[in-house]
């Protein structure tokens, strides 16, 4: 991971002064805002800001009540009733900002979710980092027969080192980049050359409900596994905000199962299911695998 020395600077400038307010503060997140961790080789994933805790949520929740309410429940019970039903809008209450420095090819995947505010690194300004996301060769997976997007078990060590030695060749490139940058062509031009390894960073807000569907999405077995590193940490940075919502995030979507009309159909006959589609057959045993079940003899 490398910060440069003005990151550095921000940091340890903005984490030597605390500030009395009135706001709602997680003490949790308090001993860990700014601090950068490690993702990947190069990379990294921050919290610059946050607004709003589980009590934002509750009271999103209730103002719809009105007067005359019998019952109130109490804020954890509500929170997971929320999460439980599908009740989306009062967990768009709450907000975080992070900064996250990642490989361009896992930020192509990432800027698909439009439901963030994002400001990125333009290598138009400015020049490109000599930074590149290299995987060790027990990294490097062969292509699922499952999945169409991705792999899952490791490469043959000899197909490995290869595919790693040629990683080593194209990030050369960089060395033409710079010899180019030097005799003055223009940054826009000069960096299309550069492989889709090189490491960018951005700015990334979002609200708490969509942020949410982007970890389901991005933790998922199915994800790729470097993006799958990202989500992951920045599900452990949000739990100090908000811890009810994270617990029932998990209990209802994280760790819960969605059955379709054919699966419950499949489990309420006993009979396989009807589908001719390798991928949904995968998936299904997946399921029936954690249900405990077993196929018909």
């Amino acid at each position: 991971m490398t910060l440069t020395p003005e990151q550095q600077a921000e940091i340890a400038e903005a984490r030597a002064h605390s500030r009395p307010t009135l706001r709602a503060t997680a003490d949790g997140m308090e001993k860990h805002l700014y601090v950068a961790h490690p993702i990947l080789d190069h990379g990294l994933v921050r919290v610059i800001d946050y607004m709003g805790d589980d009590a934002a949520i509750t009271q999103a929740a209730r103002v719809s009540y009105g007067r005359g309410t019998k019952a109130v429940q109490n804020d954890e019970g509500l929170i997971r009733y929320l999460m439980r039903h599908w009740h989306s809008t009062p967990f768009v209450m709450c907000e975080v900002k992070f900064h996250v420095k990642l490989p361009v090819f896992v930020a192509r995947q990432w800027i698909r979710h439009r439901t963030a505010n994002v400001n990125e690194y333009s290598a138009r300004y400015s020049v490109v980092q000599d930074r590149f996301y290299h995987p060790v060769a027990q990294d490097i997976r062969q292509q699922s027969a499952a999945n169409r997007q991705g792999g899952d078990q490791p490469m043959d060590s000899l197909t490995a080192r290869e595919f790693c030695n040629w990683l080593d060749e194209i990030e050369k490139t960089y060395e033409k980049y710079e010899y180019f940058i030097e005799k003055g062509v223009a940054r826009e031009l000069a960096r299309i050359a550069l492989p889709a390894s090189v490491y960018t960073e951005w700015y990334w807000k979002i609200d708490l409900h969509n942020l949410l569907h982007f970890l389901s999405l991005r933790m998922d077995p199915h994800a790729q596994q470097e993006i799958r590193d990202y989500a992951s940490a920045m599900f452990e940075l949000i739990r100090p905000i908000v811890p009810v919502a994270a617990e029932a995030f998990v209990d209802y979507n994280l760790q819960s199962m969605h059955l379709t009309r054919l699966e419950i159909e499949a489990l309420r006959t006993g009979t396989p299911l009807a589908t001719e589609n390798k991928r949904e057959n995968a998936e299904w045993d997946q399921k029936k695998a954690r249900l405990g079940m077993s196929n018909p003899e």
